[in-house]
């Protein structure tokens, strides 16, 4: 039941914002709609909502409204690793070139023999209420994101070396508590902020984006907020940097780098059943139940990078393929693999 209220909540959540950017696009024409700026240079679908790489989020507004329209756009992503499934859909509104709202839900199918390990042992045990789901275990979240431009131009004052910078915050609230708990995550919501530069340099058709993040994250949130530990808890936000670089090769196509840093609060910490850390047994489980000690440790979190291609045939649809070099993610090693992305804009 809640799971099906949760994910009713998710799609009025879409609804909502898809249905505000309808409106303002048949019901508000006085509001100024248009679609001046150049292809490309409002951003794509992100992983968080907000305009910009795929991953990573830039100093530019949603869309291709100039400052004196409005423009919405919705968008989908699907990441296969191989031991991991992502699906991301969501939306943002532009306005006036200035603001930004942005909506982004999560779901992540974690294909793992050895968290299936520990899931059955849980289930041996009594029932354990791990989150996990022996062969299904999935993590969800929501992000709700806002982004204003402060000053520069990213892409009309190309004379100047002064960028586009923007302020931006997100608040991301994971679904699936006891499993982010499990992993060893202190919170499983929490709050981020973030500052970004982005300048589009003409003679050499490329767009280069420098962005500092404010967080606490393990895997973007995917995996929860801060470390627990026999010791403690602790949420010690930092900052983070993250960059991208994109080469204009017509006007509608692009190919680019993009890198994400990540921090290290789970490395090298245990899964927790019933808020106890089993550091201790890692050497003892895995004599009795081959297996179950890899499935007990995390590895040091991966900084996040791709490489990706970009096309928008037109104004209102952009497609962008890359390949994914996530790394460490939890328990799983070496995830690296092919991600898709379409965005619509209207």
């Amino acid at each position: 039941m809640n799971g099906s209220q949760g994910s009713k909540l998710r799609l009025w959540s879409c609804a909502a914002i898809f249905g505000a950017a309808a409106a303002m696009h048949s019901g508000l024409a006085s509001a100024g709609y248009n679609d001046g700026k150049v292809f490309l240079t409002g951003g794509v679908f992100t992983v968080d909502g907000a305009g910009g790489g795929g991953a990573v989020p830039w100093a530019t507004i949603t869309g291709y409204e100039t400052r004196d329209g409005i423009n919405g756009g919705i968008g989908y992503t699907y990441a296969n690793l191989p031991a991991l499934q992502l699906n991301v859909f969501g939306g943002a509104i532009g306005f006036y070139d200035r603001f930004e709202l942005s909506y982004a839900t999560h779901k992540l199918s974690l294909n793992l023999s050895n968290l299936d390990t520990v899931a059955l042992v849980a289930e041996a045990l009594g029932g354990l209420d791990l989150g996990t789901d022996p062969w299904n275990s999935t993590l969800q979240m929501d992000v709700y994101g806002a982004k204003l431009r402060l000053f520069g131009d990213a892409v009309y004052t190309s004379d100047s070396w002064i960028p586009q910078v923007a302020i931006g915050g997100l608040y991301k609230e994971n679904k699936t508590g006891d499993l982010v708990r499990t992993l060893g995550a202190n919170k499983a919501k929490d709050w981020e902020a973030y500052l970004a530069a982005t300048k589009v340099f003409f003679p050499l058709s490329t767009l280069v984006n420098f962005t500092v993040r404010y967080t606490s994250a393990n895997q973007i949130g995917l995996t929860g907020f801060g470390e627990c530990s026999a010791d403690g808890c602790t949420n010690d936000k930092e900052f983070r940097f993250e960059a991208s670089v994109a080469h204009l090769l017509s006007k509608n196509t692009a190919i680019g780098f993009e890198y994400q840093q990540h921090g290290d609060n789970l490395d090298g910490k245990s899964v927790s059943l019933a808020g106890l850390p089993l550091e201790g047994l890692t050497g003892l489980l895995g004599n009795l139940l081959p297996g179950v000690e890899d499935a007990l440790t995390q590895e040091k979190e991966s900084d996040w990078m791709d490489v990706f291609f970009a096309y928008a045939p037109n104004k209102n649809l952009s497609f962008v393929i890359a390949y994914l070099m996530l790394g460490n993610i939890s328990v799983a090693q070496d995830q690296n693999g092919f991600y898709m992305s379409m965005h619509a804009t209207f």
